[in-house]
């Protein structure tokens, strides 16, 4: 059986539900699903779409409908050396030019099951696209919450896919507040990144695609960018499945990157810290999609982070715009959030083996960084 739990009271609510968080403590729910194995020789003649990977999704009836083809995207050689080598999954190459496609599909499937009066997501661009893109595949009428100051070509995409936009004053807190605020009314399905679980359980496929690509195994560290933690969790959800089926002989390292303007989970990780210290100053920053001054699962980020070893690490803005010019050099015109991966890694020392970054989001959709 396939049910929302809350991680930190148990609770536990149906999937068929529209309560959108734990009713006791507000928090995010998880999603209480056990996978079954992915056989590995069976891929090759599977659908070219992350519902290749059937057996470690949660069921969906709708999703073969309202897939768009997303996934697969190209794993590509950014360095190679002695003391490790970087390749870099180019997730801006889905249809919405960005990573969230993955848990956006599985929102919208999950959606179109419940047939809620109107769908609701609230998102600094990248996130809020996916859900209209998807929502509009799946025939649901969506409205999407943005913060003032919203790249306008971002505003244009999810306008494209027939979703309206509240465009809210404040930042990006003020407007998932007021998202959440809009998602208590009756009929209201809340297609949450961060709050609903179906998105993590969608992300995860990530890592299930570097598997396949490696020939059944993973890289010795996975890199990825952190604000609300969804692509980080989603990819440590992954990484247990496949060492528990047996499928992988090592956990790699989980590598989260933060912005050095707006680095809460950074802090509290350096500090030894459980949980947040803190409300974190929202500074300005190029890398907006990670500028979140206070994630609802920071306990699971920071839990899931030091379970494999990994570390947090900031970047500067400076080091963001030498990066994106670094990767368009190469070929490769990424967003500025999703550049701060690369930048990090350009900083530091290399680590032994491969390491992977995504390049989570497509340039077009915001320009080169000034």
């Amino acid at each position: 059986m396939t049910a929302y739990e809350c991680p930190r009271c148990r609770i536990q609510s149906p999937v068929e539900a529209l309560t959108w968080c734990c009713p006791k403590c507000r928090g995010p729910w998880d999603l209480a699903f056990t996978s079954a194995p992915v056989p590995l020789p069976s891929l090759a003649s599977r659908v070219n779409s992350l519902w290749r990977y059937a057996e470690a999704l949660p069921p969906l009836p709708y999703g073969p409908e309202v897939s768009l083809g997303e996934g697969r995207t190209p794993l590509v050689r950014l360095t190679d050396s002695d003391d490790g080598s970087v390749s870099a999954k180019l997730d801006f190459l889905m249809p919405t030019l960005s990573f969230k496609d993955r848990g956006a599909v599985m929102l919208a499937a999950h959606a179109r099951r419940l047939g809620p009066r109107t769908v609701l997501a609230d998102s600094s661009g990248n996130a809020g696209t996916a859900i209209a893109a998807y929502g509009a595949r799946a025939g649901l009428d969506c409205v999407v919450y943005v913060p003032e100051g919203t790249s306008p070509k971002k505003l244009e995409q999810i306008r494209a896919h027939g979703a309206r936009i509240v465009e809210v004053p404040g930042d990006r807190e003020a407007t998932a507040r007021a998202a959440r605020e809009a998602a208590d009314e009756p009929g209201v399905f809340y297609a949450s990144h961060v709050y609903n679980p179906y998105f993590l359980h969608g992300t995860k496929t990530y890592v299930y695609e570097l598997w396949e690509e490696l020939g059944g195994r993973l890289p010795d560290t996975i890199v990825v960018p952190v604000g609300n933690g969804t692509l980080l969790l989603g990819a440590a959800l992954a990484v247990e499945e496949l060492y528990g089926h047996g499928l992988v002989e090592h956990r790699p390292a989980l590598v989260a990157v933060q912005a050095e303007a707006v680095s809460p989970l950074a802090e509290a990780f350096h500090a030894g810290a459980e949980d947040l210290t803190g409300p974190a100053v929202a500074r300005p920053t190029l890398a907006e999609g990670i500028a979140i001054p206070a994630p609802p699962r920071a306990r699971q980020i920071l839990r899931a982070v030091r379970a494999t070893g990994g570390t947090f690490l900031t970047v500067t803005e400076e080091q963001i715009r030498t990066a994106q010019r670094d990767l368009a050099g190469r070929g490769l015109f990424v967003e500025a959030t999703g550049v701060a991966c690369w930048a990090a890694v350009s900083a530091t020392p290399p680590r032994p083996g491969l390491t992977v970054v995504p390049l989570c989001g497509a340039g077009a959709k915001t320009g080169l960084a000034s």
